[in-house]
């Protein structure tokens, strides 16, 4: 292994946590597959993460086209200062979430994807990590955190969470962004959304991408139903003014992606609020069931003084007219989750990092 870029990574890495921001762009670009093996040896000591396939669902055979497919990446990281100080994950070793390896356990998931798009929650470590070093990977980040986090209330935290959206600078280029704090009968709440249109520097296509976190807890469905609705109507908004990149694209509103740790299981008013609106959004991970039509059994799976929670909470929402289902990663068995269930020494969240590849379907008109 290459003495001078692990000394490199080291430097970066060890330096993190105290240099200014106006320093950050001096980081050089870094080597994903360099930097992929570096978090493997960091990791050595630790149990492997559970392997994941890519799926491809039964009515999409593998395509040639796979390079045109964009690939998205959505995940609650656990914030730090959660998993240490309030979370309570009773089975689950303290040094487990230890920052200093779980911090790479976490790029290791990244990096083995490569996503184009990347959708985080719980993010409360932005600034002295993961903007740095995605930016050296070659990506554009955005952060928006929680008004009044939970995070605060920790000794020793490192700011409040919220969520963050990276792309790949050399496959799009910025249109728009707005940063969102969901609102509840004309009322802010503590839950935000950031919301990015795109422009596909190959195509000249647009998508729009968000990425948000509803409120937590049981009890609180009526208020996520609510948070949900707001949203969606500030996205109708946004797709429609974004219109068209180029005549090929007709004129409807922009396609539209949805990331998120919803906290919702798909019987709530919220899950159906998405499914039935006029956006015409579909969950890419239903069509891992036999039918298309079932989520899967869990995205989350803790065990807590409370109890053990093995929940669907995280979805990807899409535009199912204008854009296509490629490929799905897989969700990891209860035997390769474990006993003692998430997080762990060998998966560093309590949610599990969904993955899909999409394409913009083809028009009528480009198929004569």
């Amino acid at each position: 292994m290459g003495g001078s870029s692990s000394r490199l990574f080291g430097t970066l890495a060890q330096s993190l946590n105290s240099a200014p921001l106006a320093q950050l762009e001096a980081y050089p670009d870094q080597d994903p597959e360099e930097l992929l093996r570096l978090c493997e040896e960091v990791l050595q000591r630790r149990p492997a993460r559970p392997h994941r396939n890519l799926v491809y669902p039964s009515s999409m055979a593998p395509r040639h086209k796979q390079n045109s497919s964009i690939r998205i990446m959505q995940w609650n990281i656990l914030a730090q200062a959660l998993g240490e100080g309030k979370d309570g994950f009773i089975r689950c070793p303290l040094d487990a979430l230890n920052w200093e390896e779980r911090k790479y356990l976490i790029l290791e998931e990244i990096l083995t994807h490569s996503p184009d798009i990347l959708c985080l929650q719980e993010v409360d470590h932005y600034y002295d990590t993961f903007q740095p070093i995605m930016a050296s990977l070659g990506y554009q980040g955005s952060f928006l955190a929680k008004p009044w986090s939970p995070c605060l209330d920790v000794e020793q935290n490192n700011g409040p969470d919220g969520c963050a959206l990276f792309y790949r600078r050399s496959r799009f280029s910025l249109q728009a962004t707005a940063h969102l704090r969901l609102s509840a009968m004309m009322l802010p709440t503590n839950q935000v959304a950031i919301v990015q249109t795109l422009s596909c520097r190959a195509t000249g296509r647009r998508l729009c991408v968000a990425v948000t976190h509803l409120k937590a807890r049981s009890g609180w469905e009526r208020l996520r139903s609510v948070q949900g609705a707001d949203l969606l109507q500030s996205l109708r908004s946004i797709t429609s003014q974004g219109g068209p990149s180029s005549p090929e694209e007709g004129a409807g509103p922009v396609p539209l992606v949805v990331c998120g740790d919803f906290n919702a299981e798909p019987s709530e008013d919220v899950y159906r609020r998405f499914s039935s609106s006029t956006l015409r959004l579909d969950s890419a991970y239903k069509m891992l069931s036999s039918d298309g039509q079932t989520e899967p059994a869990y995205t989350s799976w803790k065990i807590r003084p409370s109890g053990e929670s093995c929940s669907t909470l995280d979805y990807i929402w899409y535009t199912h007219d204008a854009l296509s289902v490629d490929c799905l990663l897989d969700i990891p068995t209860e035997e390769q989750i474990g006993p003692d269930r998430l997080p762990s020494y060998h998966y560093p969240s309590d949610h599990l990092s969904l993955l899909c590849d999409l394409s913009f379907r083809e028009g009528p008109h480009m198929l004569m």
